[in-house]
């Protein structure tokens, strides 16, 4: 195969992801690699003292250039995963691991950037290559520069096989999610299920040639079940395969079991920190994050789940006693969302269902779009013409006074072979390259939501809007970047624990009347959102919230003290237990392995970061609160978060950006506030 056919090695603007194959993968990153470590050698034989443009440039548009051809390629291994394509990607994870290892434990390349930062040229560098530098010589000294050569191979060897267990947790995860599902042929065993999830069904069975209805353990298949099925016994089957994938119980036990996985990649990142001269990967963690210590996390965390208690005892007595109303004295696992749901109805006289034909995917779009635009100036048009993985991938352009800003698709539905959840992704950085021209930034944003059916649009819950609304959060921070200088662009250099600030942020428009009355419209009437739902809406925004707060508390503190604890004799279960014994105030059954699917942690970059949504949301809610006291569709706030917030990326800390936006250091009353956790709301 010549580098002319390989479409992963032509210069492009968009890849073009219809013609790429799996036997183009591995050669093409073997070139790009052995290309990088020639170039960085030649480099490196410069003996003049090193400029940023001699220096710092050039390492940027390798590192572009890599990731211009690798992120296709692990997009598609996240969206459209083959057995064949699955085979290539995992080929090259060795090789990436083993390369970036070599270029962080480089010698000479430390020492040219310790030359350029203590340079007289660096005294007039800005704010943000200032950062940049410092960012790179810690992570020198976080990939083990200071090592000595042994011990520099075995961090490698570390990293190459911790990338190889991720991505074997990922897979399994996916191959146990597509492996269970239960075929339906009697309507009434689908008695409460609401006509959309059925329609959804009855297309999941005609896409396997069978008859009826087939439920699956896709999200929005889980879901229905678990909120609408009538029948029990239903919802505990489909609840118990879905809370036992990858694991050694239910019904698919000991197959794709993702225990032993987790043990190694625990074990093994207890001893790249003990290496790195921590105490524990916790602490590892922490050396890039904006909170400052395992025990501030902790107290943080405590503190939190300390006030939650209370309002979440409060929401399960009232569950409780609601069941036992209908019958049910021992409320389980799987009766949780059902009756919440139910209970929700009675209460606030409004279901998911009703408020669902208020929200056709193409008037979210356009509300949210036209929210961002007043905010921050800017204009979204779609595109039509691009190549692309999915028939259901659209593709929008950012302007502003009609220059090109960047790009965003949106791959939002669910189906088989695509990984579960919702994230955002880069697969472009900006940044200004050596001979002078602008690239501009380019975003992947991916849901799974229900898709259209039946002659209907595609129709969201008001849960799945606030993830769009999350997404595209990420994905403004990554588009609006004013930065020109690729370390520090977009998310680039953002301590993780401030990634989820305009993430969650965006969320607030989802609740906000101004909001809805953008983002509303029934599917057949356009009718927006009438004032008495939206009441009815606003009135049940905080129902168990004490509940949902408590939940991911449990997830953060569990995430957090498995990585402080790591090594002190106890499985993970037996932490997870003994953090449930101190949070939770429902416990699952015995055999739910919630652990072998919570991918964020074993597969994700939330390691010992978890916490970052609760983090993250107390800046995100004190920041709004701005927005509450000056307008909600204010343009002159939404300037003032865009620059202080959206437009600096990685180029200052946090803390330092949030209090150029709010004037002071954040607050959590908001956070309690928003949340219904505050005194004044207690009952």
């Amino acid at each position: 195969m010549t580098d002319q056919s390989n479409p992963l090695l032509q210069d492009f603007d968009l890849p073009t992801y219809s013609a790429i194959r799996p036997e183009h993968i591995e050669p093409a990153i073997d070139k790009i690699l052995a290309d990088s470590r020639a170039a960085i050698a030649q480099l490196l034989n410069n003996a003049q003292q090193p400029t940023w443009d001699s220096l710092v440039l050039p390492m940027d548009e390798l590192g572009a250039r890599l990731g211009e051809a690798w992120s296709p390629v692990s997009h598609l291994n996240a969206v459209c995963n083959s057995p064949e394509l699955r085979v290539a990607y995992e080929a090259c994870l060795p090789k990436l691991s083993e390369f970036w290892t070599e270029l962080g434990q480089n010698r000479a390349l430390f020492k040219a950037y310790q030359a350029l930062a203590s340079s007289p040229a660096a005294e007039q560098f800005s704010i943000a290559q200032k950062t940049i530098l410092e960012d790179q010589l810690r992570d020198f000294r976080l990939s083990g520069i200071d090592l000595e050569p042994a011990q520099q191979k075995r961090y490698g060897e570390i990293q190459m096989r911790l990338s190889d267990l991720s991505s074997s947790f990922s897979n399994n995860l996916l191959d146990a999610t597509q492996a269970w599902t239960k075929h339906i042929t009697d309507e009434q065993a689908l008695a409460g299920l609401t006509d959309s999830a059925k329609e959804q069904m009855a297309q999941a069975a005609q896409d396997k040639a069978l008859d009826g209805w087939l439920i699956t353990l896709e999200f929005p298949s889980y879901y229905a079940v678990m909120t609408y099925a009538d029948d029990r016994n239903l919802r505990e089957e489909v609840y118990t395969a879905y809370s036992t994938r990858a694991s050694d119980q239910g019904p698919n036990a000991g197959q794709l079991d993702n225990s032993p996985i987790m043990a190694e990649i625990l074990d093994l990142r207890l001893e790249l920190a003990q290496l790195l001269g921590f105490k524990n990967y916790s602490e590892l963690s922490l050396s890039t994050k904006m909170a400052e210590s395992t025990e501030q996390v902790l107290t943080f965390l405590h503190d939190l789940a300390e006030r939650s208690k209370p309002f979440a005892e409060q929401d399960l007595n009232e569950l409780r006693a609601f069941a036992a109303e209908h019958n049910v004295q021992d409320l389980n696992s799987w009766d949780v969302g059902y009756f919440s749901e139910k209970l929700r109805e009675q209460r606030y006289d409004i279901s998911e269902e009703e408020l669902r034909a208020y929200f056709p995917i193409d008037k979210v779009l356009s509300g949210l779009f036209a929210i961002v635009e007043r905010l921050y100036g800017i204009q979204i048009t779609e595109l039509s013409d691009f190549d692309s993985w999915h028939p259901d991938v659209r593709l929008f352009e950012i302007t502003e006074n009609g220059q090109h800003v960047g790009r965003f698709f949106f791959d939002l539905y669910a189906r088989a072979h695509k990984r579960g959840g919702a994230w955002m992704d880069g697969s472009r950085d900006k940044y200004r390259a050596a001979d002078g021209s602008l690239i501009n930034p380019i975003a992947y944003l991916v849901c799974n939501f229900t898709p259209a059916s039946q002659g209907k649009p595609a129709l969201l819950t008001h849960d799945e809007v606030t993830t769009l609304f999350h997404e595209f959060g990420h994905g403004l921070h990554h588009l609006l970047t004013r930065i020109e200088f690729a370390g520090a662009s977009g998310i680039n250099g953002v301590a993780w624990d401030a990634v989820e600030l305009p993430s969650q942020f965006m969320e607030n428009w989802c609740w906000q009347p101004e909001g809805l009355a953008l983002i509303s419209g029934h599917y057949e009437s356009q009718e927006v959102l009438p004032k008495a739902l939206l009441d009815k809406m606003l009135a049940a925004r905080n129902f168990q919230s004490g509940l949902g707060m408590l939940r991911q508390l449990e997830f953060s503190l569990f995430d957090f003290e498995l990585h402080c604890s790591h090594g002190d004799g106890r499985s993970v279960l037996d932490v997870l237990h003994s953090v449930r014994e101190q949070v939770a105030v429902m416990t699952p059954p015995s055999w739910n392995r919630f652990a072998n699917s919570f991918a964020h942690i074993f597969a994700g970059g939330y390691a010992a970061g978890y916490y970052s949504y609760k983090w993250a949301e107390v800046l995100s809610a004190d920041a709004f609160s701005r927005f509450e006291e000056e307008g909600v569709l204010n343009p002159e706030t939404g300037r003032a978060f865009r620059d202080a917030i959206l437009a600096k990326g990685g180029s200052q800390s946090p803390m330092q950006l949030f209090v150029e936006f709010r004037g002071r250091e954040p607050a959590i009353d908001a956070l309690l506030r928003h949340s219904g956790l505050s005194d004044h709301n207690a009952a």
